[in-house]
């Protein structure tokens, strides 16, 4: 019956987002009797993404509303629920694995939960990420690697992304934190998520974040970019968030790394270019690549277009100039939705759940 429990709450969580598929191991079972109690469960089947009110949830589960208030802030606090406070009103709602349950467990992650869930990447979670990466992040290139002859979209650039922010907070990227917990980091900076908006209160009410000037968001992310991390914003026009990922570390772009075509999957509308009278083959930038697009050929380094993402990283490398980026032709580019509500609805159709 415990068991039960826990495999209904993996079927409601595979509705949202990524999903939260079954394996033959059962691992995902095991990570939720990580996280959850069976109360914690009931209590969770019982809401929706959808936010409401302890005295609404009480309601409806006909329990005293000081208990059920108690239990949902329990739940928020240890990251198992979002709350969004308003006043004097806190709302609640269920969240997906990812972005949620996972990400919020970035102040209590220990090594049997990163071990558990590096597990359920290689049995089956990796292949949800290739299924949907398109649809949950999105490449935006390196600001200096646009050419200053090319308009580039607002929701294209990540400084403006920040500057139209009212509020920044940055948190460490628990993707890194897991491989480094057990013990496969790539060393890259950790404190390069940012969160905006309810979803950046919720970080900082649960203190897993901190707020930053645009000034030093600004300073993290060129810094990012630096240290060779790839900006992927939410796929929306307005993101709630933007993280700086690598190849080595980063769910989306270690499933997409196991594609032969990433650029097939990937929300990007840049590729690279290669000048051949300019390039000498040095090699500066193989390391910069994140997805394995650059191959060296006949003494000239070349861009295999069915990897390329279009982040830029490898412009920046190049001692000789000899790399561009280039915009895509302009029935290949692609709007990302206007809303956070309008990706996920999109997710959701792409994978069949509504």
């Amino acid at each position: 019956m415990v068991r039960e429990i826990y495999r209904e709450l993996q079927q409601r969580l595979d509705k949202y987002s990524m999903g939260f598929p079954a394996t033959e191991t059962e691992v995902e079972v095991r990570i939720l009797e990580k996280l959850f109690t069976e109360d914690d469960a009931r209590m969770f089947l019982a809401m929706s993404p959808r936010l409401e009110p302890a005295a609404q949830v009480a309601a409806r589960l006909d329990r005293p509303e000081p208990e059920v208030e108690a239990k949902l802030e329990d739940m928020a606090e240890r990251g198992l629920l979002f709350a969004h406070r308003k006043g004097d009103v806190t709302r609640y709602g269920a969240v997906p694995f990812v972005h949620g349950l996972f990400e919020f467990q970035v102040n209590r992650l220990d090594r049997e939960l990163a071990d558990l869930v590096e597990r359920y990447f290689e049995d089956g979670f990796s292949r949800n990420m290739i299924d949907n990466a398109g649809h949950f992040l999105r490449t935006v290139p390196v600001n200096a690697a646009i050419p200053v002859e090319h308009q580039v979209a607002s929701y294209e650039d990540a400084v403006e992304i920040l500057e139209g922010k009212d509020t920044i907070v940055v948190a460490e990227c628990i993707c890194r934190k897991q491989r480094d917990t057990v013990d496969r980091s790539c060393g890259k900076p950790l404190e390069v998520c940012f969160l905006f908006g309810s979803m950046g209160q919720y970080y900082l009410d649960h203190e897993m974040g901190r707020t930053v000037s645009l000034d030093e968001a600004t300073k993290i992310l060129l810094s990012a970019q630096e240290a060779g991390l790839v900006t992927q914003p939410a796929s929306s026009q307005n993101p709630t968030g933007m993280c700086n990922c690598c190849g080595d570390c980063c769910g989306v772009l270690r499933s997409i790394n196991l594609h032969p075509r990433p650029a097939e999957i990937v929300f990007s509308n840049h590729f690279a270019v290669i000048d051949e009278d300019l390039c000498n083959a040095c090699e500066s930038c193989l390391d910069r690549c994140q997805v394995d697009a650059l191959v060296l050929e006949d003494l000239t380094m070349q861009v295999n277009l069915d990897r390329c993402i279009g982040c830029g990283l490898c412009v920046g490398a190049c001692p000789e100039e000899a790399i561009t980026l280039s915009l895509k032709p302009e029935d290949q580019r692609r709007v990302p939705p206007r809303t956070s509500a309008e990706q996920m609805f999109g997710m959701a159709m792409k994978r069949g759940v509504i």
